[in-house]
């Protein structure tokens, strides 16, 4: 039996910069941001019945305008949203390691503010401030050698 499984890669994180953006941008002048964003998740011990907080730490890039944009709004601390995909690369370290490495390539990215009336009032509101798009990333050419952004 033959079964159809859908193909699905659509990754939805909020958390806070844990840098500030790098900019660089390729041979031909598209701009490539990269940041980490930290991605909390709390929970109750239950041997011990105490609060604890697990950190995820998770590698964003952003393509294009978008990512200069990233660079201008964004900084470390920055309460974000991040919609995107799941894309794996292998690179070689500086001690001739090969890696493997997971990030997220957004396709948005919305910047969260509080609302400080609404703090006051015993409302933790937040707003969207900033929202920017990414392009896409640049293709392979044909010989199958993708551009490299640094």
């Amino acid at each position: 039996m033959d079964i159809r499984v859908p193909e699905l890669n659509q990754v939805l994180i909020s958390g806070r910069l844990t840098r500030d953006p790098d900019l660089r941008f390729t041979q031909k002048a598209l701009g490539v941001s990269s940041f980490s964003v930290a991605v909390n998740r709390r929970f109750k011990d239950p041997a011990t019945g105490e609060w604890k907080d697990d950190t995820t730490f998770v590698s964003v890039t952003v393509w294009g305008q978008a990512a200069e944009r990233c660079k201008e709004k964004l900084k470390k601390g920055s309460p974000v949203i991040i919609e995107g995909r799941l894309t794996a690369s292998e690179y070689t370290d500086k001690t001739g390691q090969k890696r493997k490495e997971m990030k997220v390539t957004a396709r948005r990215v919305q910047l969260l503010t509080h609302d400080a009336g609404a703090a006051e009032g015993g409302e933790a509101a937040v707003h969207e401030h900033e929202e920017v798009h990414a392009e896409p990333e640049p293709k392979s050419d044909v010989s199958g050698i993708e551009e490299v952004p640094f």
